[in-house]
Parts: C-alpha cells; structure tokens; sequence
C-alpha cells in the first residue's frame, strides 16, 4: 500500500482556505482523501480569483476561530476525524502586536485556537487512532522584530504540539507540526513582494528560494502517515535552511 494514500481518510483543514493550509488541504484530496476546510469568508465563492485559494472539490464552513464559542458552536464535517491540520495564523505590522488589542488577537488565533480546535475533535480523533498536524513557524524558536505576540503564540503552538504528543499518544493520537520558514503566500507579501525586502530575505536562505505551499503539504502528508507512525510530539523546521 502507497503510505501517502489516503483514499477514504477524512481530514479538516482549519485556515484551509488559502495560503499553507489550502496546499494541504489540496494535496489530501489529490490522494484520495475527503477533505473540509475551515475559513474565514463567508463562502467558497468568497475566495474565487484570489492567488493561493483552489477550494476545488473541498467542503467549507466559516468559522472565526478567535472566538472559542464559535468553535465550539461550528458544525462537525464528518462523522468521525482521521487528520485534523491546524494551519489557522495572522501577524500584524507597525508595532500593532505591542498594544494590548493587537497582542490579544494575534495569540487568539495562532495558539488559543489551536488548543480549542484540538480539543473539539479529541474523541473522535481516538476513535480514529488519528493524526494531528500543527503548523507554527521559524519565529518560534528566535526574535521577529517587530512581532512579539507572532513570535510568543508560534513558540506556544511549538510547546503545545510538545504536550498534546505526550498527552494523547495512549490514545494512539500522534500530534506533530512543521515550522516553516519564508513561504510565498499572502501573509509574507510584505517580504516577498516587496523588491528590496525579497532580495535581502532571500539572501539569507541557503536553498536560494522562498517555500512553496506544495512543500509544506509534503511534510504535511508524511507526519500523518504510516511512515511517521513512531513520531510525535515533534515540530520539523521547514524552511530551506534560513535557521542554519
């Protein structure tokens, strides 16, 4: 059997809408899988013609997941949960992140979130003997300047992959997560489309290229496989080795 199939397998994909998570959630579904996103719009068409979303052939439901009821409220998409990715994140620029409001809801979505979002599907991820997949990033292990909550809540996601690995392996759940470094997506548009800032960041990564989502999903894939059954608890850092 190809250990990256996963025909029959259903995944959720929370923050599946664009970006990382929508690579992810689209390389399951090329291998077979059903697959649900969680996002932040409206509906699918919400996202037509925007750059990094596909939600071909994905279900979806909006569900602002800085909100702990709304979690809580949000309809299950399946009965039962085989992977559960928690690719949810926001950052916020000049300094927003020092205020109380800006600190508050950037740690809401990028580590409260995720604990909250675990939680909701733990039973029916024991049932399964099923994977969680958490994405943080290379701001969780240094200083990003002028992001203190990004860098705090991603160092959270990195020690609460650390605790829930621990906490529900006898459950036969294994939960791990990736960190990746410089990815081309929305959120990095203040580097990478920004000729002076692309220049100087990529100048700093020894693969000489920034990530791609389909390089996320790969690392994404294994950590939910077979070929991963003896990882957990642990975060790979992706990023083309900006960290060296």
């Amino acid at each position: 059997m190809n250990d990256t199939d996963f025909t029959g397998k259903k995944i959720l994909v929370v923050g599946g809408s664009s970006g990382i998570g929508n690579g992810i959630a689209q390389a399951f579904r090329s291998r077979g899988a059903d697959v649900h996103v969680w996002g932040t719009r409206a509906g699918p068409g919400d996202y037509d013609g925007q750059d990094g979303s596909d939600l071909t052939g994905l279900g979806y439901t909006q569900v602002d997941v800085s909100n702990p009821e709304a979690i809580a409220a949000a309809p299950a998409p399946f009965d039962g949960l085989d992977v559960l990715v928690l690719s949810q994140g926001t950052v916020l620029y000049r300094k927003e992140e020092f205020t109380q409001a800006g600190w508050d809801k950037v740690m809401a979505i990028n580590v409260d979130s995720v604990l909250h979002c675990a939680m909701k599907f733990e039973q029916e991820l024991a049932d399964a003997k099923g994977n969680v997949v958490i994405v943080s990033s290379v701001a969780g292990f240094k200083a990003t300047m002028g992001n203190p909550a990004y860098a705090a809540s991603k160092a959270g996601a990195v020690s609460l992959t650390r605790t829930l690995g621990q906490a529900w392996a006898d459950r036969g759940v294994r939960v791990n997560g990736f960190a990746p470094g410089l990815v081309d997506t929305k959120l990095t548009k203040v580097t990478t489309g920004h000729p002076g800032r692309r220049e100087r960041a990529l100048a700093k990564i020894p693969m000489g290229r920034f990530g791609l989502p389909a390089d996320m999903a790969g690392v994404a894939l294994f950590l939910a496989s077979p070929m991963a059954a003896y990882v957990t608890g642990q975060t790979l850092i992706v990023d083309g080795g900006l960290t060296l």
